[in-house]
């Protein structure tokens, strides 16, 4: 049913709350897993005294490697648990990059974690999982975190 399942992460401990559901649905249905980081880069804009491409450059380098690192360790912890795993590092705003991570790697489910924010507070910051929701086209597993970070 679910051979492929997408579990976009943030490096949050809410967004891994999500984790135990994926490893269950995966022993399950023998699925693989795909873990992917979603790196949001702010260019600065040209001509303004801040900005400086190299220091973007490092800074852009430095984000994805660190995705990188944080996605190999769950990936391996996954391997541990008899769970195959794959992960990947994308750019770009972030719900529009896991829709097409999902429709790029063929998964058939979307995995995700919501920080359950609600009124003024979801419109201030947006909802990824809101976002995601309205432009998918295969189903969404969708809980709520409480915790911190």
């Amino acid at each position: 049913m679910y051979n492929t399942i997408l579990v976009p992460l943030d490096g949050s401990k809410r967004a891994e709350a999500i984790l135990p559901h994926v490893e269950e649905l995966a022993h399950r249905y023998k699925s693989k897993i795909i873990f992917i980081q979603v790196v949001e880069l702010y260019k600065a804009q040209a001509g303004s005294e801040f900005y400086n491409y190299d220091l973007f450059q490092e800074v852009s380098i430095l984000a994805v490697k660190e995705a990188e690192s944080y996605l190999n360790g769950l990936k391996g912890e996954f391997k541990k648990k008899g769970v195959a795993a794959s992960s990947r590092v994308v750019e770009g705003a972030v719900a529009e990059a896991i829709i097409d991570a999902a429709e790029r790697e063929e998964a058939d489910i979307i995995a995700i974690a919501s920080h359950g924010r609600s009124g003024l507070s979801r419109a201030f910051y947006g909802s990824v999982a809101a976002g995601i929701l309205h432009s998918i086209d295969r189903p969404l597993l969708v809980i709520r975190s409480h915790g911190d970070n």
